[in-house]
């Protein structure tokens, strides 16, 4: 399910820091735990777990860039209007709608870091439709509403963070999709049988973005992720619900990363 946050900044001309992203995702947690600490707990803690790597969790939701005139001033963002949106997007029973809607309606937040701190009122929540038909089976193109982060680990323990146009980007989304499925359901194989995956690229190449997480303090973290492309994706139905609802590739909860739309819906054969 996802929905679209109406929000209005209450201290215009509000300033908000470049990385946005980790207090974007904080201010989530902080109105889930509000309205049900267990729920909370549950999500940020445990996640859901992968049936063979009790270690490896996923937390299933994800947001968008936020949406709003801005002009950039060194690692500031100022805002030029005073209202902005932004979508979120949870992998819940659908029976959970209402309650999650209810949470962030007229809601006060704070998007802050150390040197900047914006306050906003959330003025309206729309529930929005995830755009897939009734088909068992479908292809859609994904347009980014967020960097696509894929990421490999290397010999020095560490990660690499892949462009696009390296052979690796969608075999890592592929595997990062089906890990997630795998962990709440049992017919990975099954489900993905059919499933696949194509970049398709604009005249002008990809663009990529670093955003800092956890900024000047020893757990700071550089992550980089792309925009300026599109995804052609084939799949089963309640995968593709899964990947529209939780994000395509990593870090979705903790950036927004991998939050999409469908673009299109034809019966193109993926060659």
């Amino acid at each position: 399910m996802r929905f679209r946050l109406k929000i209005l900044a209450t201290n215009f001309p509000a300033i908000l820091p470049l990385n946005y992203q980790y207090p974007l995702s904080a201010v989530i947690y902080k109105i889930l735990q509000q309205a049900d600490h267990e729920y909370a707990y549950f999500l940020h803690e445990i996640g859901y777990k992968q049936s063979e790597n009790s270690l490896k969790a996923f937390k299933l939701f994800t947001f968008s860039d936020i949406k709003t005139p801005f002009k950039i001033q060194g690692d500031r963002m100022r805002m030029l209007a005073p209202e902005a949106e932004v979508i979120v997007s949870f992998h819940l029973p659908q029976a959970a709608e209402t309650f999650i809607k209810g949470l962030f309606q007229n809601q006060e937040i704070e998007i802050a870091d150390r040197k900047s701190r914006a306050k906003f009122s959330i003025n309206r929540v729309e529930s929005l439709p995830l755009g897939l038909s009734k088909e068992p089976v479908q292809e859609i193109i994904l347009q980014p509403l967020s960097l696509i982060v894929s990421s490999k680990p290397n010999e020095q323990g560490n990660y690499d963070y892949l462009a696009p146009e390296h052979p690796d980007f969608i075999p890592q989304l592929m595997y990062n999709w089906q890990s997630k499925y795998n962990s709440l359901y049992d017919d990975v194989d099954e489900a993905f049988a059919d499933a696949d995956m194509k970049v398709l690229f604009y005249k002008n190449p990809p663009k990529s973005r670093l955003i800092t997480i956890k900024d000047n303090t020893k757990e700071q973290t550089k992550i980089r992720g792309y925009v300026n492309f599109k995804l052609k994706v084939r799949g089963g139905l309640e995968a593709l619900e899964l990947l529209l609802n939780a994000g395509i590739g990593v870090y979705n909860s903790t950036i927004g990363g991998g939050c999409v739309d469908v673009a299109e819906k034809k019966n193109w054969g993926i060659k």
